[in-house]
């Protein structure tokens, strides 16, 4: 299995680099805890009061857009090549 050049890019952004014996599927599961980590530490940040709630919302959203990948069908994320 290839990634797309698009997918490799933004995967290696979010420090998630793959190893010849990745799958997709794995792949996915990984960048996944990567977000889910991201939220939990968000969260823990707006009870601490770092992040008022007000902004909270704005918070979330650009960690959603930073992991737009998530939202990808994994049949797109290899290479056609």
């Amino acid at each position: 299995m290839r990634l797309g050049p698009a997918v490799a890019e933004a995967l290696a952004g979010l420090g998630v680099v793959a190893g010849p014996d990745d799958t997709p599927e794995r792949l996915r599961e990984r960048l996944n805890e990567r977000y889910l980590a991201e939220v939990r530490a968000l969260k823990l940040r707006q009870q601490a009061g770092e992040i008022p709630l007000r902004e909270y919302a704005r918070h979330v959203q650009a960690l959603k857009e930073r992991y737009a990948l998530l939202g990808v069908p994994l049949s797109l994320w290899a290479d056609a090549g």
